[in-house]
């Protein structure tokens, strides 16, 4: 027992972590002698005492990680993903299906295409495990040394990939034809088909060619699997498998080193549709094809795009051979400036019956892109419909608050002319009824999250007046929901020879009808990508990991032939059979994901198909009467299930799920790994909010221990749910172990609560995440008395980054330090596609990226050394150098002190093992020695 003076507070209120919050700043201490009468003695028991974490040397700390990292080979799980359900039609076989899928088997370091068996019948009272079985005999798919090219180094930091081996594949069902890259080049091989399915490995054949340079994202062609497609150069191209004949079908791209002189390209995503909307390719197969003529020769069709980044903004970022002292050159659009300049156009060839490509030709629509579409500043998707009668795309207009969904026939393009009188003798063959059809709008005044859902139905013979779709729309309700939509092809007449003058109301069709499927305060998952991969963009600054366990991964990296509802992960599947559709959401809780069916022509019941308690990534097989769960919880590490479904064919509604087989069970966690714990809370200003924390595992009553509060913050991330965290996050877990408690939280910003809850952040980045984060650590601190709030770290990397320094410029007197990796610290020069969506143009809202800039406030920093470290990749080509060497720069005017760690050979996410070492121990010492 001890007796202490106690003082007096002005406005002192009633203790709770909403007083410690409007205590923390706001109160002043009344100034008093020893004699005063606003001051009294007090007995107090004696003062918690602070938890001391013990201080290793540089090699013990690399000592620590080197455990953890043993014990991390316990639960991670090289998962199976892109999976791929082939039934099988004999009576005789003992198994329904055959399924394909990538996937890390025992003992390899590198991912492979595999292959499981499911058989017909299982034994109720035993566990069946498919063995994963190696389709390729032998094969080694990483490069060697694991020298990937330019092309695949950038696209792999596009897409977070941290695996090696195949990353993606292309499959032809009907033929059995697999298509992969490996080893700098393309191979392909065959099971199944016409030619029946192997029982032993075999050795894929690889693909020669003559082109210079790699052959990228590779496509089979779905009329026709003799032929596939790649880009070289920047340019298109395509191929017959069998014959080994190649034919260049665009020349945009000069082939020239220097990027000022050589701008256009076609068929390739840029690096901000990349980046910044997940599409990571730039033409699209004609799924059908026609024949022609006496000699029957087959016609093939691809959508592509053709870009001009002339006008586009050059930067130079140093190159990965830093000794050469050389640079490499990126067309990178910086908020407010130019974009590249866009359109569509058709790559047409004939085959004749040997499969040899007769003639080629290439096709431009009638009249000038952005005539046709002046408001048009994104293609943020595109493709076919089922039945090739149409192109169909996604406009979006350049603040991203206005999405267009237009169908293009092919009679709308005409070959490319030489001059304009030949335009005009080609625009006059194109009937005066060819038009684009405007189906689809979405308008918000927040911002439109660009995702994949839409599934044209075929139309029925005879009623080619009407379209009928399933959609995903967030913008009615504020919540992504599902809506089945019928319009009217409304039909003008336009004179194509003469040039075309926009009206709003041109090509807009008549919504017939438009059905709710799914409602209410929840979502339909829609969104998809790299923004959900291993390494998020910034969400995580250790290494990217060597595995593919992400529940969001799951299904992402492989494009599939099959009718599904576009890409990756967050697909729908339509049984038309049935009249259902399938699909993913957080109906239940925003914490976990879960397969649901509801029925699409009489909605109503919607089925949750999924164990509740887990989050689930799910994948359906094409005749619906299976799918696989990789699911977990902050408990369980991942496993993934087979489940038939099963019930009466007169009821398919409410079929139940069986399980009935195990592709990998969980796997056991490290004898020190303690799941983080789930909270939730309301704030000031009467939100929920969603948090997690690992408890120190030392934790001691009355011990108070120093807190690191992990941020990401962003738009499209969301950190807290109930997954497992023993991967992704396994170095929280250490923290913890050291005696750290450690906290995140979801505030404001972060996705899957809605539109609106997203949207809080709108033209004022920085300005509301702070304060949520404040709080919800006073709650933490309430609820559980061992957080020490006089020694809190903040860290985050990229946007968590930003937030890092936003918390240490705002909340000097909460956070004691920051550390900050790749932020971006000036708004005005990051990319236009991001940058404009959530904040807009800079001349429209001038305050708010000022407010938002860090690298402008830096006299707000605190001026006592040691509480600010800065790391970065000097590679960076996503949030430049460029951003922490002004931030220095100002600091250095400014005279603050700081810690800067910089990574030469890293680019945005550190890939290098021994770089991703040493920024664990820097981050540890870093937090020992001052926090």
């Amino acid at each position: 027992m001890q007796k202490i003076k106690r003082v007096r507070l002005e406005n002192e209120t009633a203790g709770s972590w909403r007083s410690f919050l409007s205590s923390s700043e706001e109160e002043t201490m009344t100034a008093v002698d020893t004699l005063s009468d606003s001051s009294e003695v007090v007995e107090m028991e004696d003062v918690p005492s602070e938890f001391q974490v013990q201080k290793h040397s540089w090699d013990g700390l690399r000592d620590i990680i080197h455990s953890s990292r043993k014990y991390s080979g316990m639960i991670v799980n090289k998962a199976p993903h892109d999976f791929q359900f082939v039934r099988k039609t004999e009576e005789s076989s003992p198994h329904s299906h055959r399924l394909y899928y990538l996937g890390m088997p025992y003992g390899s370091r590198e991912n492979s295409l595999l292959y499981s068996e499911i058989p017909k019948k299982v034994r109720k009272e035993a566990l069946l495990l498919l063995s994963w079985k190696q389709m390729l005999d032998h094969f080694q798919a990483t490069p060697h040394h694991g020298m990937y090219s330019r092309e695949e180094e950038l696209l792999r930091e596009r897409k977070r990939l941290g695996v090696f081996g195949i990353t993606s594949y292309d499959f032809h069902s009907e033929s059995g034809l697999f298509l992969f890259q490996a080893s700098n080049s393309l191979f392909h091989c065959r099971d199944g088909g016409k030619n029946g399915f192997m029982v032993s490995p075999m050795k894929p054949l690889e693909i020669k060619t003559q082109c210079t340079g790699p052959r990228m994202d590779p496509k089979i062609c779905p009329a026709d699997p003799a032929f596939f497609s790649f880009i070289n150069n920047n340019d298109l191209w395509v191929a017959n498998i069998e014959t080994g004949e190649e034919k260049r079908m665009t020349y945009c791209h000069k082939g020239l080193s220097n990027v000022l002189d050589d701008p256009k390209s076609a068929g390739v995503a840029t690096f901000v549709i990349q980046e910044e909307f997940d599409r990571f390719t730039g033409y699209w197969w004609c799924p059908t094809s026609s024949t022609e003529g006496p000699e029957n020769l087959k016609t093939l069709r691809i959508l592509y795009e053709e870009v001009d980044e002339s006008e586009v903004e050059i930067i130079h970022v140093p190159s990965p051979a830093l000794e050469e002292r050389k640079t490499d050159s990126y067309r990178y659009p910086r908020t407010g400036s130019k974009n590249p300049k866009i359109t569509l156009k058709l790559a047409e060839f004939k085959a004749d019956s040997k499969g040899k490509i007769v003639c080629a030709q290439d096709k431009e629509l009638v009249q000038p892109f952005a005539a046709l579409f002046p408001t048009v500043e994104y293609i943020a998707r595109a493709g076919w419909t089922r039945d090739g009668k149409y192109a169909w795309a996604m406009f979006l207009d350049r603040p991203q608050q206005r999405l267009q969904l237009i169908l293009l026939p092919p009679a709308l393009f005409i070959p490319v002319p030489e001059n304009e009188e030949q335009r005009a003798e080609f625009a006059k063959i194109v009937p005066e009824n060819v038009q684009p059809f405007v189906i689809y709008e979405e308008i918000t005044d927040v911002w439109i999250n660009v995702h994949d859902i839409f599934y044209p139905f075929i139309q029925p013979e005879g009623e080619e007046e009407e379209l009928c779709f399933i959609r995903a729309n967030e913008c009615k309700t504020g919540f992504c929901h599902l809506y089945r939509v019928t319009v009217v092809l409304k039909q003008g007449s336009y004179d194509w020879v003469q040039p075309y003058v926009h009206s709003e109301d041109d090509f807009k069709c008549l919504i017939k009808e438009e059905v709710a499927l799914t409602g209410g305060e929840w979502e339909v998952l829609a969104r998809h990508g790299s923004k959900g991969s291993t390494c998020l963009p910034g969400q995580w600054g250790w290494i990217l990991l060597p595995c593919t366990v992400c529940s969001s991964l799951q299904t992402m990296l492989a494009r599939k032939s099959t009718w599904a509802s576009a890409f990756g992960n967050c697909k729908i599947w339509v049984n038309e059979a049935t009249k259902l559709v399938y699909f993913q959401g957080t109906k239940d809780t925003p914490l976990e994901h879960h397969l649901y069916v509801v029925s699409y022509e009489s909605p109503g019941e919607i089925v949750r198909l999924t164990i509740p308690g887990f989050s689930h990534s799910c994948s359906m097989s094409q005749n619906f009467d299976m799918f696989i769960s990789h699911y977990s919880s902050v408990s369980t590490p991942p496993c993934v299930h087979v489940y038939k479904l099963s019930g009466s064919d007169d009821d398919p509604l409410h079929k139940q799920p069986k399980f009935w087989a195990s592709m990998m069970e969980a796997a056991s966690c490290p004898p020190d790994y303690v799941p983080p714990e789930i909270f939730h809370f309301r704030t000031q200003s009467d939100v929920e909010l969603y948090g997690m924390v690992y408890k120190p595992h030392d934790v001691q009553p009355g011990k108070k221990h120093p807190t690191v509060l992990f941020v990401y913050g962003g738009p499209q991330v969301q950190l807290v749910n109930n997954s497992f965290k023993g991967i992704k996050y396994l170095r929280l877990n250490t923290l913890a172990s050291l005696g750290y408690a450690v906290v995140v939280i979801d505030g404001r910003g972060s996705c899957q609560r809605g539109l609106r809850f997203e949207g809080a952040l709108k033209n004022q980045m920085g300005q509301v995440e702070i304060e949520d984060q404040v709080e919800g650590l006073y709650y933490v601190a309430e609820k559980y008395g061992f957080i020490d709030l006089s020694r809190v770290a903040i860290h985050g990397w990229s946007y968590g980054g930003f937030l890092s320094l936003m918390g240490l410029i705002c909340k000097p007197n909460v956070f004691k330090i920051a550390i900050a990796g790749a932020p971006v610290t000036v708004w005005m020069a990051y990319d236009t596609g991001y940058t404009e969506r959530y904040m807009d143009i800079p001349e429209n809202n001038q305050q708010g990226y000022e407010a938002g800039s860090v690298a402008l406030h830096v006299e707000k920093l605190p001026n006592e050394p040691n509480r600010l470290l800065i790391l970065h990749g000097f590679l960076d080509e996503n949030v430049h150098f460029f951003h922490t060497n002004f931030l220095v720069s100002q600091l250095i005017r400014a005279g603050k002190p700081y810690q800067l760690q910089i990574y030469p050979n890293e680019r945005h996410s550190i890939r290098c093992p021994e770089s991703g070492e040493h920024y664990e121990i820097t981050l540890l010492h870093f937090l020992q020695e001052y926090l």
